[in-house]
């Protein structure tokens, strides 16, 4: 396998060289004078070419959601690191009536291994990018370097440099006038769109303080096979490992928080927290916590207090709940004042997908020829999701400026199946996990 960089200059360098030379104003990012031009623009009636690259669940469910915009939708390319999660997602999208005659992806058309999203990105117009957070850096840029409209999921990266990348690629993006949507669909829903607005506008009066959950049970396991080298079996098991799934409050939270930022238009200057292993023992389980708590601070003082766990046999909660001056705000009900009154009532009997909606959204601003680019808040939310996963594992408090611009790169020198992963087991099968107090962030 060719080593992870889109950039033809990089491939003769090393990974962290490149890191050491990005900046969060350019982000090492290069444009030739032959792909500095606008994006293309697509008429109402012309079909547009999706490419999906990464075909796990939400790459499935997130092309179903492209091809349900419209019927001159067409899903023309798919590309995975894992051959059978591919054929998975391709059989899935085959078997929903509604999507089969949009879905035309010979044998030609589907690719497999690291390298598999370069040729994926040629054929489409608008691209789905949906594989774990540390190759967003690498296939954003791709993609944009080609001129291609980009869906992404969330988390953007796993760390300050991979953050860095995917800012400095956003600016592309925006100058070339093509539509970049993030994977934070809360932000879509007219509803919540409601909420945030009331509460930015003083409904329950000045905000003291947020309380964000995401208590789950344990995420899935994928057992070793023989014959598997280390780069696959984490692969296979990408929640289990920071550098792949970048830490929980990463991979679960930042729907929550985000939310947090929403409202306060703003992002944490600092952070600090608790995080801990107290389910996941014993070999096989990678190097992730399975619990945290972070306590963010925001430039007026306001506190954000947030809870991750995914650990079987616990109690689950999700949401967020803020607290005001004159009332209570709760994202799944609305908002109320301090006698337990309603001011502003959710409706729960609505139907409204933001997932879908997200989706209609990009399309719409594709042919409308109006951009929009949810590139920054999302890296922000990424980062600041980051920094609670570095309170948690070193112990001390995270400024925003100190993650934004941390040269550790927690990513493998090069993705290969025969690569050595960024963490390795010991005889016994067991991950080296990070140590408050000694963790290097």
């Amino acid at each position: 396998m060719n080593q992870h960089s889109t950039n033809p200059e990089v491939l003769s360098t090393s990974r962290r060289e490149f890191l050491k030379s990005s900046s969060v104003a350019l982000g090492g990012f290069m444009i030739s004078p032959s792909s500095s031009g606008l994006g293309t623009t697509h008429s109402q009636d012309e079909v547009l070419k999706v490419a999906l690259i990464g075909c796990g669940g939400r790459g499935a469910g997130a092309a179903a959601q492209a091809l349900s915009t419209s019927k001159k939708v067409k899903l023309v390319a798919m590309a995975d690191a894992f051959r059978d999660q591919l054929d998975e997602a391709y059989f899935h999208l085959t078997k929903q009536p509604k999507l089969q005659d949009q879905i035309d992806v010979p044998e030609k058309h589907k690719f497999v291994g690291f390298d598999a999203y370069q040729e994926a990105i040629k054929l489409a117009d608008v691209v789905l990018l949906a594989t774990p957070a540390p190759f967003r850096p690498d296939h954003f840029e791709a993609a944009v370097a080609a001129n291609k409209h980009v869906f992404m999921e969330k988390p953007l990266a796993s760390d300050g440099p991979g953050i860095r990348r995917i800012l400095a690629t956003g600016e592309v993006a925006k100058k070339k006038n093509l539509s970049v949507v993030v994977g934070l669909q809360y932000r879509y829903d007219p509803q919540n769109q409601e909420f945030v607005r009331l509460l930015q506008e003083g409904a329950i009066g000045d905000l003291i303080s947020a309380n964000s959950y995401y208590l789950i049970g344990r995420v899935k396991l994928v057992a070793r096979q023989p014959g598997q080298t280390e780069m696959e079996y984490q692969m296979r098991n990408w929640r289990h490992f920071n550098w792949l799934w970048a830490g929980s409050p990463a991979g679960l939270q930042i729907h929550h928080d985000d939310i947090v930022n929403w409202v306060k238009k703003g992002y944490p200057v600092k952070a600090q927290g608790v995080g801990g292993r107290s389910a996941l023992k014993g070999p096989e389980h990678g190097d992730i916590f399975d619990h945290f708590y972070t306590e963010y601070e925001y430039a007026d003082g306001s506190l954000l207090h947030s809870q991750v766990r995914h650990v079987d046999g616990t109690s689950g909660k999700r949401g967020v709940q803020f607290l005001g001056s004159k009332g209570t705000g709760d994202f799944h009900t609305g908002l109320k004042d301090h006698k337990g009154n309603f001011i502003w009532k959710k409706d729960t009997r609505s139907t409204l997908n933001p997932y879908q909606i997200e989706h209609d959204k990009l399309f719409e601003s594709i042919r409308s020829r109006q951009p929009i680019n949810d590139t920054e808040w999302g890296a922000k939310s990424t980062l600041a999701s980051i920094m609670g996963r570095m309170a948690g594992h070193s112990g001390q408090v995270i400024e925003w400026e100190k993650a934004l611009n941390s040269e550790i790169s927690i990513l493998p020198e090069r993705f290969a199946w025969d690569a050595n992963p960024p963490v390795m087991p010991d005889a016994s099968g067991n991950y080296p996990v990070p140590v408050p107090g000694l963790a290097q962030v």
